[in-house]
């Protein structure tokens, strides 16, 4: 089949979106399938003030038309002007795309702009609506989506490279316990609640983000390794003895399976993302509003070769078949 994946957020920028595309097209291509990605870098793009990785390609519809015009299937993978031009012309010509949900856009305008959360999904449920079908990653993201009045939404889950993630035999011996963060560093991953846990450990916090320079400075005794990529990733994953996944606003947060498939448990608020996908599994996580708690019950009753079993269950494999099965004949 020839699929044709459109998004506004790609490489180089680092996030769950970009990885969850990349793998799946990496995927989709062992399958035999013809893939391929309609991203900004293929067109003039400005940068996003705040976040320069972020490229922003504004395009009329009809410049897309020869990337899409061969399609057996377009996946519009996100609501920035990509995106909206590529609904436009195949809305144009009465054509059926799939969409997928994942950013919690509504909570992010509103602690930015303050944008009433009505507004935002009044805005995306039309986006949405022109879907035939709506993917998320989460139950809770569903059942919230479709008490919005949207329509078609279906389950893709993510996985993890469980060769790539994986626990190491050589974990450093320490004087105290290491905890870390791994995301962008930003207002709305919540990375200071981190920061301010309170336990003797030490902490470290991989990721880059606008907020970077500032904790730098107000927290040096945190060590900040900047973006890491691949093999170095796996083995801070694999080093720490806690991940602290403080965000509220993720809607599946994948960097919690990579941690865990290298053996690493999870401390995290009972937010939507963390409850989805770890809720009832105390083998491997603690959820509670008090993240020091969190820390200590990961660090004195949690098992790692548990982490390990937990996030083998997800593969790429059994994702990438989610997404083809949720895909709509573009005629």
């Amino acid at each position: 089949m020839r699929i044709r994946i459109v998004t506004d957020s790609w490489e180089p920028e680092i996030n769950g979106v970009v990885r969850t595309l990349r793998t799946t097209a990496t995927v989709l291509d062992s399958m035999g399938h013809d893939v391929r990605v309609i991203h900004p870098g293929l067109f003039r793009h400005v940068r996003f003030p705040l976040y320069q990785d972020i490229r922003l390609a504004f395009v009329t519809p009809s410049r897309l038309a020869p990337h899409l015009i061969d399609a057996d299937h377009v996946h519009i993978a996100t609501e920035g002007p990509l995106g909206v031009s590529a609904a436009l012309w195949l809305r144009r010509r009465r054509w059926c795309h799939s969409t997928s949900y994942h950013t919690d856009f509504p909570s992010y305008m509103w602690k930015y702009l303050r944008v009433p959360p009505a507004a935002s999904y009044r805005l995306l449920r039309t986006f949405h609506g022109w879907s035939g079908s709506v993917m998320v990653a989460a139950p809770t993201i569903r059942d919230r989506l479709q008490d919005r009045g949207f329509r078609n939404v279906r389950r893709w889950s993510r996985g993890v490279d469980a060769k790539m993630f994986q626990p190491i035999a050589d974990r450093p011996s320490r004087t105290r316990p290491l905890i870390i963060y791994v995301g962008r560093v930003a207002r709305e991953k919540n990375v200071e609640a981190f920061l301010r846990i309170c336990r003797p450990v030490d902490k470290m916090v991989v990721g880059n983000g606008p907020l970077l320079d500032r904790l730098k400075r107000s927290h040096p005794d945190v060590h900040f390794a900047g973006p890491l990529h691949g093999p170095s990733l796996a083995r801070a994953y694999a080093k720490a003895d806690v991940m602290v996944f403080p965000s509220r606003t993720d809607t599946f947060g994948l960097v919690m399976l990579e941690a865990l498939a290298c053996g690493t448990p999870i401390a995290a608020y009972p937010a939507d993302a963390p409850r989805d996908l770890l809720g009832g599994h105390s083998d491997v996580a603690c959820l509670d509003e008090d993240l020091g708690k969190c820390v200590d019950h990961c660090l004195m009753r949690i098992n790692r070769t548990a982490c390990r079993e937990f996030a083998e269950q997800f593969t790429w494999e059994r994702c990438t078949q989610q997404f083809l099965d949720n895909l709509v004949a573009i005629r």
